[in-house]
């Protein structure tokens, strides 16, 4: 319970300094350099030397997939039907398909699953979430700008990102032995400033307005993101017999709120800003309550 209060503290402390105080400048990409390039490399290199490799992590790159190409299917159908625009089929496809299982996602699980859900979902956000936004994000970005899909800018987000360095390097680790134990705990240290600073940083950029033509896509896309891309994920680890803690780490990383990052891709190439701005608002606040108890719900049902 603890470790949810804090989460939703940090969240609030954030949003509260944009809101009541004037923030220095910066501020925001000063934080969000930390957690990218700091915190969230050491938490890859921290638990995954320690990860005994399993058949079933399919299941958890393979939810992610299912997410996003759900929606791409589903918002390019609906698309059709309410006459939207390809600017904003191509914002609900990114925003609503990838799910903020880094930011969010390793906080959130570690206080409901502990360390060992936590390394779970490292596996199911660095092989499956960012290699998804690295480069079919940027070919569903491209393609509903009007612009050409680039490879050469694909691989090179893909292989310079951070964390994915991290985990290549921690994948050669864990087959050497591993790390010695005062570098575990130094990479440790360093990972646990995660969850305060990445939830104080969303909680710096969160906005809450909702335009009058927004809220029947909004109802859609979180819709589908917070509860029916979850659900669908569970009926196929269950019909699949996934083990009971993979199973349910996968359906709460694919029940995450809306990838930061993919706001920000959507407004770099010009797609519908305002939507996915909106989506990404209200997917954090209302994951934070979702999210929870989706997990309550699988724990009965288990």
């Amino acid at each position: 319970m603890s470790a949810i209060a804090l989460l939703l503290i940090c969240f609030a402390l954030g949003a509260g300094v944009a809101h009541l105080v004037r923030p220095p400048a910066g501020m925001v990409h000063g934080l969000n350099w930390w957690v990218l390039n700091v915190a969230l490399p050491a938490l890859v290199l921290d638990l995954i030397p320690r990860l005994e490799p399993r058949l079933q992590f399919w299941f958890l790159i393979a939810s992610m997939w299912l997410v996003f190409a759900g929606g791409w299917l589903l918002f390019a159908l609906l698309g059709r039907w309410f006459d939207w625009t390809q600017s904003r089929i191509g914002a609900m496809v990114l925003v609503c398909g990838l799910g903020s299982t880094s930011f969010i996602g390793y906080p959130v699980m570690l206080a409901l699953r502990g360390k060992a859900g936590l390394s779970l979902a490292v596996v199911a956000g660095q092989l499956g979430t960012f290699p998804l936004m690295a480069s079919f994000g940027i070919v569903v970005a491209s393609l509903y700008s009007g612009r050409r899909p680039k490879p050469r800018l694909i691989m090179r987000r893909l292989f310079t990102f951070p964390s994915f360095i991290a985990l290549l390097v921690s994948v050669i680790s864990g087959l050497f032995g591993g790390w010695p134990e005062w570098l575990y705990s130094v990479l440790a240290q360093l990972g646990q400033t995660l969850t305060p600073l990445a939830l104080f940083s969303v909680g710096l950029q969160f906005r809450f307005h909702i335009g009058s033509g927004q809220w029947r896509a909004m109802g859609w896309g979180l819709g589908w993101k917070l509860l029916f891309a979850p659900l669908l994920c569970w009926g196929l680890g269950v019909v699949v017999g996934v083990n009971e803690l993979i199973l349910d780490v996968g359906v709460l990383q694919a029940s995450m709120a809306p990838m930061v990052s993919s706001a920000i891709l959507a407004n770099e190439y010009g797609l519908d800003s305002a939507l996915a701005n909106t989506l990404l608002g209200v997917g954090t606040v209302l994951s934070l309550l979702t999210v929870p108890l989706g997990n309550l719900w699988l724990l009965a049902t288990s």
